[in-house]
């Protein structure tokens, strides 16, 4: 019996917690995006009904008709034009920049930005985690630190939204071959879905990544 149950949670634990993830964001989709609508654009105006995704399927309509109008000549200046506009005000002018200047580190597509997963010791020498490169510390950061430091994100377990960036030796970092997908699932599993390389943590491993940086 235990066997069984065993078994049945392993199928049905991760449907489980898929359907709630996808309804969550459904709904809250719908909830933002649906009364923004004009009052006949609605579904239950014209099929008596609400229907789910709705919100959902806008917001994807109106993202993809934005990054077409965006790459053009044309479309172009006029987001010079807006971002120019959104700079003039105080509080939307530091939300605005620092988000966006995020985002096109992250979504860039010649970008580096969380597209490495690296062996970092943390939070003591000799102690081993995963993290994911962030990039590498430029200004003030780079003259007190030197040209040889990277910046990194270290994810927390079992939610790698939350975590701590920190700086640490190029030469103190090993450069996994897993991929992202892989390590962020060896984090958010909390070490129980182990990757194939796992045996990287092994000193001999941690010397061979130091001389190959």
């Amino acid at each position: 019996m235990k066997r069984y149950l065993i078994a049945g949670l392993l199928i049905w634990i991760p449907l489980v917690i898929t359907f709630w993830v996808l309804r969550g964001i459904v709904t809250t989709m719908d909830e933002m995006v649906t009364p923004l609508l004009p009052g006949n654009w609605r579904p239950e105006t014209w099929l008596g009904i609400a229907v789910p995704g709705t919100g959902l399927i806008v917001t994807a309509v109106v993202v993809i008709v934005s990054g077409v109008l965006v790459s053009n000549l044309i479309g172009q200046r006029l987001l010079l034009y807006w971002e120019a506009l959104l700079a003039r005000i105080p509080i939307v002018k530091t939300l605005y920049g620092g988000v966006k200047q995020v985002s096109d580190t992250i979504f860039s597509p010649g970008g580096q930005a969380f597209r490495k997963a690296l062996l970092v010791q943390y939070p003591r020498a000799g102690t081993w985690t995963i993290a994911f490169q962030a990039g590498v510390p430029g200004g003030e950061l780079a003259a007190q630190l030197g040209p040889d430091y990277l910046s990194v994100y270290v994810p927390t377990t079992p939610n790698p939204t939350s975590g701590f960036l920190v700086m640490v030796p190029r030469a103190e970092a090993i450069e996994l071959q897993m991929s992202v997908d892989e390590a962020l699932k060896y984090v958010i599993s909390m070490g129980v879905v182990g990757p194939d390389l796992i045996d990287a943590l092994h000193p001999s491993a941690a010397q061979a990544g130091t001389a190959q940086s």
